[in-house]
């Protein structure tokens, strides 16, 4: 879980609605200074939230990108209802992207990663480059140290604010971040909740088909990354034909942990594959 250090918008960060295909997606966002490099488009992870780009978003801006960041259909501050396939959700983020009359930059976090995933194998055409942080080729699976498919089975049965209390016990946090925290948990659809941790047990491994796609993609993960392993994750970004950047000073969310380190490692990508937009 990704837990953002402050939640004011920066200077130039906008909060919105957009039309998705099943309802209203919840999205904040920054426009580029001076002439648009690209667009790109953050999806968050599992039991997270744009929330958790809000250090990312004014940094893109300042190196010439419009950046977006959205929940997912059902997560936190958007609509529920619709398709909770990993294709519903990357049809989402593919909605969101025509939108903008350009190819996208992807960037997907953890779960996140698996949705942009998808994306970029059903709409390559859309998918300017293709990021995948903290995230791997598949499941992350079922453990004691995580395990999911207990909350499956939890979800939809026992309150989510329980089981919120359980994830956090012994864990202290300024009382803004403990707050929102709460509030974005049991503000979740269970339904999609309970789809996002299914697929994390089962998602297939669709590298081979990304790879088809000719998409440009770039793997990174925190130094001290969590979720999936270090060798799977640098088994996925060999069969991309890439290495994995690693962010120091971080674990699972660089985004949150040290932002100004993952621009170091992931923008010199970005320009490498930029179109001005005006």
């Amino acid at each position: 879980m990704s837990v953002p250090k402050f939640l004011d918008l920066p200077p130039g960060v906008v909060s919105s609605f957009e039309d998705g295909l099943h309802g209203r997606l919840a999205m904040l966002s920054a426009d580029a200074v001076g002439t648009a490099k690209g667009q790109v488009l953050l999806l968050p992870g599992w039991t997270g939230s744009k929330e958790d780009f809000l250090p990312l978003l004014p940094l893109l801006a300042a190196s010439g990108y419009d950046a977006r960041a959205y929940d997912h259909a059902g997560q936190y501050e958007s609509d529920g209802g619709g398709d909770y396939s990993l294709e519903g959700f990357a049809r989402d983020a593919l909605h969101l992207a025509e939108q903008t009359g350009a190819r996208t930059h992807l960037m997907g976090h953890s779960f996140g990663g698996l949705v942009a995933q998808h994306a970029t194998v059903l709409a390559p055409g859309q998918v300017r480059t293709l990021s995948l942080l903290c995230t791997g080729p598949g499941a992350l699976g079922d453990s004691d140290v995580r395990p999911l498919k207990k909350l499956v089975t939890a979800i939809g049965k026992v309150p989510l604010l329980q089981l919120h209390e359980i994830r956090e016990q012994g864990v202290k946090r300024p009382a803004q971040i403990t707050g929102f925290l709460a509030r974005r948990f049991t503000s979740n659809d269970p339904r999609s909740l309970k789809a996002m941790t299914q697929h994390l047990i089962d998602a297939p491994d669709i590298v081979d088909d990304v790879l088809a796609t000719h998409v440009p993609t770039w793997v990174g993960r925190g130094a001290d990354d969590d979720a999936w392993p270090h060798d799977v994750q640098a088994r996925m970004a060999e069969r991309l034909g890439t290495q994995v950047h690693v962010v120091a000073d971080s674990a699972h969310s660089p985004a949150v942990e040290n932002p100004a380190g993952l621009m170091d490692a992931w923008v010199p990508f970005l320009q490498d594959h930029h179109e001005e937009l005006r």
